[in-house]
């Protein structure tokens, strides 16, 4: 018995000693998980400067740039429509009269094949059209050869019938004017033959001066195919009308004819593409944050210097955009055409503001309220809100800088006070009709909620 006893009396103090032990871990640990849920669900309000940004994905592009074209005279002779054959790796590095591309020759052969044949269809018609003006012309001048020689002989024969009979006289002198029609005739005949000759010869000479035209115009233009370097510089492919870049295998034609472009690096803009609802945000002048996604720790600052008037439907979005151009303000050796920027585009700047996350933001009735702390207790409070980003938004009075709002309302609104500002206090009015409407009015001091031990004021009311 006395060991028992004995035993009670030492059990005693270390059984109270380990609950005291238990009692300060719990009293510890408490205030962690809370205050480790408070900061999940609870977010302060903030004050400071506030900016509203419009942000957008972007593609870099040479504000300069040397185009890279196919052959200038295709359509002249008719070329309409090819392929890229070849062409090399985009981001290569060239000298001035580097092959870039090859186009395929295939539609200008055909084309010299076929002019080559009518050019010797128009040289032979030109030797034809000799031979036979040089025959023609020869027998004209023989025909008026002749008739001068049967001219002389009649004179003589009239000269000899001088002493004859008068009808012998008379058929001499017959005689002599026909042979003298007769040479006339003979030299308008030879006139008229050598300007059907020249006529000819000019109708087929201008035939086969065009077949050689042609021929030496397709063999220039089958030269081009062989896309070069005008300057030196890097090679960056340009786009087709469906954004996708061109290459080998894409189509070609004269009233497309960039092939790529050699751009300027030491000035380069980001273009992008706003959707309708922000593009009236935006404004010439306006500064913008771009940073790389190939390296996201460099941070770059532009100037918005495009604003297209026109919208457009681009490939896979459903709403209209609209062109955007950003001036990169400095040079750097290390940014490449086609790499993607993200842009942010201040749109709006308040230097001292007051703000909440979106998400801590409720509406109800066409008024805004938060649900704020309040010691123990939440209250919903309502707040007049002014402008926003992709996160926050201004309050412009309801709460004050160092308040703390809920991200998500209580689930449980029970005993829940609304504090409402003075002047914006929503009240259900009967209208005619049996129709009800929203109306404002200011608070009466009997019509303010009554301020328990734990509420807060009647109006809570900051400017900022």
């Amino acid at each position: 018995m006395d060991s028992i006893r004995l035993l009670k009396q030492h059990w005693r103090p270390a059984a109270a000693a380990a609950l005291l032990i238990l009692a300060t871990v719990a009293w510890y640990a408490w205030p962690s998980s809370s205050a480790s849920a408070d900061a999940q669900l609870v977010a302060p309000v903030k004050s400071g400067e506030f900016k509203v940004l419009v942000t957008t994905t972007g593609e870099l592009h040479a504000r300069k740039f040397v185009q890279v074209t196919g052959p200038s005279g295709a359509q002249s002779v008719q070329v309409y429509q090819t392929k890229i054959s070849s062409i090399v790796p985009e981001g290569t590095v060239v000298k001035e009269g580097d092959v870039i591309a090859e186009l395929d020759r295939q539609p200008v052969a055909a084309k010299v094949a076929d002019v080559t044949l009518s050019l010797q269809k128009a040289q032979a018609d030109f030797t034809t059209a000799q031979l036979d003006s040089a025959l023609n012309l020869a027998q004209a001048r023989e025909d008026v050869r002749t008739a001068e020689f049967t001219l002389e002989e009649k004179k003589l024969a009239r000269e000899q019938a001088k002493y004859e009979a008068p009808t012998i006289k008379r058929q001499a002198e017959i005689d002599l004017e026909k042979a003298q029609r007769g040479l006339e005739q003979s030299k308008r005949n030879l006139s008229t033959k050598t300007k059907q000759a020249v006529a000819k010869m000019s109708s087929v000479g201008a035939d086969l001066g065009r077949q050689q035209n042609n021929l030496k115009n397709l063999e220039q233009v089958r030269d081009q195919f062989s896309v070069r370097a005008p300057a030196p510089g890097m090679v960056i492919y340009v786009r087709e009308w469906n954004g996708k870049k061109k290459g080998v295998g894409s189509s070609w034609q004269p009233w497309d004819p960039s092939v790529a472009t050699l751009p300027d690096l030491t000035q380069m803009e980001s273009e992008t593409y706003v959707n309708e609802v922000d593009v009236r945000k935006l404004a010439l002048g306006q500064k913008v944050q771009i940073s790389l996604d190939a390296d996201p720790a460099k941070k770059l600052s532009g100037t918005v210097t495009h604003i297209a008037n026109v919208g457009e439907q681009r490939p896979n979005q459903d709403s209209k955009v609209f062109e955007v151009k950003i001036d990169i303000a400095t040079a750097d050796t290390t940014l490449r055409p086609g790499m993607t920027t993200a842009n942010a585009i201040e749109v709006a700047s308040v230097q001292r503001a007051l703000s909440v996350p979106l998400e801590a933001v409720v509406s109800d009735g066409g008024f805004s309220y938060v649900f704020k702390k309040d010691g123990r207790s939440v209250v919903r409070q309502m707040v007049e809100t002014g402008a926003m980003n992709d996160n926050e938004i201004i309050v412009r009075r309801g709460v004050a800088a160092g308040d703390r709002v809920l991200l998500t309302p209580p689930a449980d609104r029970t005993g829940v006070q609304t504090v409402v500002i003075p002047g914006l206090q929503p009240v259900t009015a009967p209208v005619a009709g049996g129709d009800t409407a929203k109306s404002v009015k200011t608070p009466t001091p009997a019509s303010r909620p009554a301020a328990g031990p734990s509420a807060p004021p009647a109006a809570v009311v900051s400017k900022h």
